[in-house]
């Protein structure tokens, strides 16, 4: 059984999707006979989390049941989920039940174990810095990890303020647009400029959520402070020596902004590993897919073929990245005999090329 009120969620982001989820599991056994509390996740911590319902924050445990549950399915919950509560006799509050997330971005470890990023979000802020964040392949991963999902990406150029002049800030958004997927929003701004929230209201509309992306030190912190309209999130300096961040946050939180929308902040990511399909790759780089079709050969691979477009038209730092993330997610979809056995074949071919080069090195 469940009773909540739809226009106070609605500000922690609850949409009419998201309500008939929520009551299409509440009227299931063993909830159907519980007083059930429908709550979003705030702040997950590794034994206890934070929830909201629109007026309070309390701190509740996952049921033993569904931690099994998700585990057994490779997920997990995750900032942004909505959540079905319930209070035990002694006012414990204790997670019964997750509602089936609209959205949901998961990365993959370099053990290729799924851990998800955030969850039922509507806008994802990929924030990466003018400075030494700079970095056109490591974009391209985060758009990676946000195309296809439900999500959309909007590019945040933050530290604008560090270019010397309006010539400087043209010529990198110019070379992103000509390297990545036409139709992605890309603004530049000030993190610390009440400005940079206004470039941004169109994503701020009540019952909305947005997710900041990006690595330590982009200044991801910095803008949720902006979008707030106060200091919330600790901030810290970038390193001098390589303009890096040192992780003043170190775990995700969700707010809610004046407006009525909400804003998922999260630690920096340096090494991200999208849990992308083949699909969603090719969504990244629509132009290798389009060059493709130009191609001498059907099957091209775009790697030694004579008359490759792709090669011919797409920049080879980029066509890098593009084979790069098209492994990943192959090996992404192997079962664990099959890795097994491609990890043989590199064995092998390894002793032969060794091989090869001591016969060279031998005397005839």
């Amino acid at each position: 059984m469940i009773d909540f009120d739809f226009e106070r969620l609605r500000s922690m982001g609850l949409t009419p999707a998201l309500a008939s989820r929520a009551t299409a599991c509440a009227s299931e056994p063993p909830l159907a006979e519980l007083a059930c509390r429908l709550m979003r996740l705030t702040v997950l911590h590794r034994e206890t989390l934070r929830l909201h319902d629109g007026e309070s924050e309390i701190s509740a445990r996952v049921m033993p049941r569904l931690a099994r549950a998700l585990f057994d399915a490779e997920d997990s919950l995750a900032v942004g989920d909505w959540v079905l509560c319930v209070l035990d006799a002694h006012g414990a509050a204790w997670v019964h039940e997750r509602v089936p997330p609209l959205t949901h971005l998961v990365r993959r470890d370099a053990d290729g174990r799924r851990h998800p990023v955030v969850n039922n979000i509507d806008t994802a802020l990929l924030v990466m810095g003018l400075d030494d964040d700079f970095n056109p392949r490591r974009l391209e991963r985060f758009l990676a990890l946000v195309q296809g999902s439900g999500v959309q990406p909007v590019i945040v150029l933050s530290k604008a303020d560090t270019l010397a002049d309006a010539r400087a800030l043209f010529c990198r958004m110019q070379e992103l647009r000509e390297r990545l997927p036409s139709g992605v929003e890309m603004v530049a701004v000030d993190a610390r400029d009440p400005e940079a929230a206004a470039c941004l209201a169109g994503h701020t509309l009540p019952g909305r959520t947005l997710a900041l992306l990006g690595t330590s030190g982009a200044g991801k912190s910095t803008l949720t402070n902006t979008l707030l309209g106060e200091v919330r999130q600790d901030t810290g300096a970038v390193r001098e020596s390589d303009g890096r961040g040192q992780h003043t946050t170190t775990a995700r939180s969700l707010f809610r902004l004046p407006g009525g929308a909400c804003v998922i902040d999260t630690p920096g990511l340096r090494a991200l590993r999208p849990d992308a399909d083949e699909a969603r790759v090719a969504a990244t780089f629509a132009d290798v897919a389009a060059l493709a079709a130009q191609c001498r050969f059907r099957n091209c691979t775009h790697r030694e073929e004579p008359g490759c477009a792709v090669r011919e038209g797409v920049e080879n730092d980029r066509l890098r990245n593009y084979h790069k993330l098209l492994r990943e997610a192959r090996r992404d979809t192997m079962s664990a005999l099959e890795r097994q056995r491609q990890v043989a074949q590199w064995k092998a071919r390894g002793r032969a090329g060794a091989a090869r080069a001591r016969a060279k090195r031998e005397p005839t």
